[in-house]
Formats: structure tokens, C-alpha cells, sequence
């Protein structure tokens, strides 16, 4: 009697373990806190885990796991198994997705973001070049055309921009650098205590991070029509995991990122709402560009930032021109559909 029990013991035991051992936790890196910025990482993970039964769950992390700028480190050597990252932090590293990041592309909502970045990451070399860092590109992160928020006298012409130190990475820090501004590339994380520090004058930011990391508490004017492009911040999964996942696991996670990018593009929406009743509640004063001023920004950094993007990809053996042409042409057809 008792060698039966001991056995069934063992086999209870035995099955314990095998239940354990075939459920599959992943890691995912971001940073800062939960924000609509993290919207369609959470609602991914809250997804597989339903579509699995729980048995495929991702634990998200805010700065537990790396800084911003080196989630794309800790993809490449498996130290997590899933992470957000923005271009603008390491160009070099991701060339060829910078291309979304070039000044006046023209893109002006969620969807046509969504569209052009998706269409980027699907293309060929573009994936090639991440696979260098062992990432696969999952989804993006849109984000509505960046605006400024600044301190002292509100800043309406590009002449006042002579000299104004702002926080801008990539292509913006490049448009406007074009207008005699002098951008630097602190993090996101870090833009705050810049400002507050009087490190920078103004921080060119999406409305969601304003919020999200203090900026707009330090703002006296925003410029409300600026809208001289956006950054990207794509989500990527470390290859060897995604290649490890079930036939099961792969189709949860991989029929997921519709849904979730539909629920940020929901949920950001809500919050562009909000916007005007937050300037208004603190204060900020909405500043407007006039068309001359507009017109006179894109003829001084859209043409010649663009042209020089790409003689400089093509200059490395990479399809510069052909990436700018696909995001031209997804656009194209984006604003036809809306």
C-alpha cells in the first residue's frame, strides 16, 4: 500500500513539474511607468495570457530590467525577451528605421503611423538589420506629431529659435538643429530634471510624455501646430525566444498586435481629448506657428535632411531611397483609406 502511494505521490509530483516547465514567462523591458505610451504592451500581455490559459505570460518591467537606451543590448544577448526602444537613442544601430524619423513626412494621425511604421518593418533589409541584434520587430509605439513646450517668452518665429537649447533626438534634434537650435539627446527620462536644471529651454515631446514625465509642470507656452515629425519606438522580441515559443504560443502572441494596437490608438485618443483642459488647468499658454513660419521650417529641414538621409544609407550599400519611396507610397495609400 504504501509503494502504491509513494508512486502516485511521485507521479503527482512528476506531473507538477511537467505542468511547470511547459508554461513560458518572458521578460519585457520599457521604461519610465505605465502611460499611454505602454498601452498596447500591456494589453499584449494581457491577451497571450487569456489566449494560453495563462500558460504564456509576460511580466512587464519598468527600469528593472535595463536603461532605455540599452534595451536593444539586452535583446541582442538574451538578458529579456521582449523590449520597447526608440531609434532616436542609437541610430547607429538601427539605420534603416530612422527613415521614419525624418522631419515633415507629412504622416497626421495614429493610423498613417501605424501604416508607414509597419510597412518600414516588414521590408527586407530592415529586418535583416535587426536580426544583426538578434530582435524580431513586433510593433510600433505611435506617437502624434512632437511639439515643444518651453519656459520664458512663448517662441513663434524661427528666428527666436536662434540659439534655444532643446531636447530633440533623431530627426527633429536634426530639423531643429537646421533652424539654429541647439538640440541634445537626453532620454526621456531625463528631460525633466533638464529642463528643471535649465539644461534645456524647451522639450520636444508627444503630449502623452509631457505628462508622463513632468515636462508640461515646468512649461509656460506649447506650440500646438508645430508638428515637425515624430520619433519611432518600435517593440521587438529576442529571436531565439520567439523561435522557441509553441505553434500555440506563437499564434497568440503574433494575433494579438492588431488588437493591442488598436487599444493604445483608443486609449490615446481619450488623452488628446484631455489636452487643451490640461493647458488650460496649468496654465500653459497654446502657442500658434503661422504658415509662413511652417513653410519657412520645412524648406530649411525637410529637403536637405531627407536628401542627406539618403545619400548616406545608400552610401552604405543599404536602400535608403527605396525606404523613403515605401513610406511615401503607404502614406499615400493610408490617407486615401481614411
Amino acid at each position: 500500500m504504501n509503494k502504491m502511494l509513494t508512486g502516485a505521490v511521485a507521479t503527482a509530483i512528476s506531473v507538477s513539474f511537467v505542468a511547470e516547465a511547459s508554461a513560458t514567462e518572458w521578460n519585457v523591458s520599457v521604461w519610465g511607468k505605465r502611460r499611454a505610451f505602454t498601452e498596447h504592451v500591456e494589453k499584449l500581455a494581457e491577451l497571450v495570457s487569456e489566449k494560453t490559459n495563462g500558460e504564456f505570460t509576460m511580466n512587464v518591467s519598468y527600469g528593472g530590467l535595463s536603461k532605455n537606451r540599452e534595451n536593444l543590448d539586452g535583446i541582442s544577448i538574451g538578458a529579456f525577451e521582449m523590449a520597447q526602444f526608440c531609434a532616436g537613442y542609437h541610430p547607429d544601430k538601427n539605420r534603416l528605421i530612422t527613415v521614419l524619423e525624418l522631419p515633415f513626412l507629412g504622416v497626421s494621425n495614429l493610423d498613417e503611423e501605424v501604416a508607414v511604421s509597419h510597412a518600414v518593418y516588414a521590408h527586407p533589409a530592415v529586418q535583416e538589420e535587426m536580426a544583426q541584434w538578434n530582435a524580431k520587430l513586433l510593433m510600433t509605439s505611435p506617437m502624434p506629431q512632437y511639439n515643444i513646450v518651453g519656459t520664458g517668452d512663448p517662441r513663434d518665429e524661427l528666428g527666436e529659435f536662434e540659439g534655444m537649447r532643446v531636447r530633440a533626438t533623431g530627426g527633429l534634434g536634426k530639423a531643429f538643429e537646421a533652424v539654429g537650435a541647439v538640440p541634445t539627446s537626453v532620454t526621456a527620462t531625463e528631460a525633466y530634471q533638464a529642463m528643471e536644471s535649465g539644461v534645456v529651454d524647451t522639450v520636444a515631446f508627444a503630449q502623452h510624455a509631457h505628462l508622463s514625465f513632468g515636462t508640461i509642470n515646468q512649461a509656460d507656452w506649447w506650440t500646438a501646430n508645430l508638428n515637425p515629425g515624430t520619433v519611432n519606438c518600435p517593440v521587438v522580441v529576442n529571436i531565439d525566444a520567439y523561435d522557441s515559443l509553441t505553434d500555440a504560443e506563437r499564434e497568440a502572441l503574433d494575433s494579438s498586435v492588431e488588437e493591442a494596437i488598436a487599444h493604445y490608438l483608443a486609449n490615446y485618443g481619450e488623452l488628446l481629448k484631455k489636452w487643451d483642459a490640461v493647458l488650460e488647468e496649468k496654465g500653459v499658454t497654446k502657442v500658434e506657428i503661422s504658415d509662413a513660419e511652417l513653410d519657412a521650417f520645412r524648406a530649411t529641414a525637410a529637403d536637405p535632411i531627407r536628401a542627406a538621409w539618403i545619400a548616406d544609407i545608400e552610401e552604405q550599400g543599404l536602400p535608403g531611397q527605396e525606404l523613403y519611396d515605401l513610406v511615401e507610397s503607404t502614406l499615400a495609400d493610408a490617407k486615401g483609406t481614411n
